[in-house]
This record gives C-alpha cells, structure tokens and sequence, in this order.
C-alpha cells in the first residue's frame, strides 16, 4: 500500500481525491494536511510515498512549501494541484522540483495517471505545459517579463493586479508593507512598467489575476 499525504485547505477536495485514488485501484492509505503549518508535521511524523499538494493554502503559498519539502525529502514526489491554469504555475512549480502541475479541473483517470507516473520517479506533463515548456525553451521565442519573475515577486504582482493594496498583501504574506513595496519596486523595474494601473493592465492582459 502506498502512503499519500493530501495537502488542502478544502475538506470535500481531500475527500473527492481519496475516492478519486480508491478507485484507481493501485493500492492507497492516506493522510491529511489542511494548511502548510499541519502538512509539515505530518511530513517529519511519517513516511510517504507520494504527496498531493494545493498551490493555494491559507498559510503559505504551495510553491513555498514545495521548495521547504524538497529541501527536507528531496525524494519525495509531489503533484501540485491548483485552480489556476498552467500558464500561471506550471513551469514554476516544475523548476520548484514537483513531479507534475494539474489543474482541478483534470479528469479522475488524468490524475489517476499522473499519480502512478509520478511513483514511478517519472513527471507527468499534460499537453498544455509541453507546449509551455517549448515555447519556454524556444530561442527564437520571446519570454513574457513575468516568467523572470523570482516566485515571490511573481506573487506580489499577481496580487497587485487583483487590486489588493499593498496591506493587504503584506498581511496576506506575513511580510512588512517596506518589504511589499520593495517587491513592488523591483517588479516595476524588472518589466519596466512605471505604475500600479500599467502593471494591473499586464495582469489582465496575461490571465495572471489570483
């Protein structure tokens, strides 16, 4: 039997993919994680084979915790699963060290698949982030500004454009509102972009809004 940790702040999410799992028939016990803070006790209390993670938890962001899980069980497969569409996420959570992005939309036998790929030490990519992973790595292709993002920038910005203020955000990351506007400034000039209207302007205009 294998052993698989559901990470996700939605209690009839974790139910749907424990039956999702039952039904495939490969062989599961579970465990369960509602937030990062909980799911990191339930990585040092046991051992998994495999865990299934939500990129949005009310305590940090999936990512984060991806790349806090990889440091600790640089083995341990994760399927990071979100609302959010593979271009915001995927090749992120790739370079983060996941073994495969999927979004909640995916059908059952799509991550029955990608479950028994992934403990197998293989990633499961859909055709959506093949396609992103070409143009990623086309030379002849010219990269979005967001994609030189670091991930927590990419995250300020994404929020930014959503109209949160920046204490709001500050108070959503656990971070000081001078941290948040130094964020802020850094992204301004990475993407040279000259204020909060033409950065929410880039939000729309890319589908990046959280």
């Amino acid at each position: 039997m294998k052993r698989v940790l559901i990470v996700d702040d939605h209690a009839v999410v974790r139910a749907g993919l424990r039956q999702i799992l039952r039904e495939s028939g490969l062989g599961f016990t579970f465990g369960e994680a509602g937030c990062a803070q909980e799911a990191l006790g339930r990585l040092r209390e046991n051992e998994w084979d495999l865990v299934l993670m939500d990129i949005s938890l009310p305590d940090k962001n999936g990512i984060e915790l991806l790349k806090q899980a990889k440091n600790h069980w640089k083995r341990l497969p994760v399927l990071m699963l979100s609302t959010h569409p593979e271009s915001q996420y995927a090749l992120r959570a790739l370079k983060a060290g996941a073994a495969g992005y999927m979004t909640k939309e995916s059908a059952p036998e799509v991550l029955s698949q990608a479950v028994a790929k992934a403990l197998r030490g293989e990633r499961y990519i859909s055709p959506v982030v093949a396609e992103l992973l070409a143009e990623r790595f086309d030379d002849d292709a010219n990269s979005p500004p967001h994609l030189g993002l670091s991930d927590r920038e990419y995250q300020v910005l994404c929020m930014i454009g959503g109209g949160r203020t920046v204490s709001e955000i500050g108070a959503a990351l656990s971070l000081s509102v001078k941290t948040v506007s130094t964020y802020r400034r850094r992204i301004l000039d990475k993407m040279k972009l000259k204020s909060n209207a033409e950065l929410t302007h880039y939000v729309v205009q890319h589908g990046l809004t959280i």
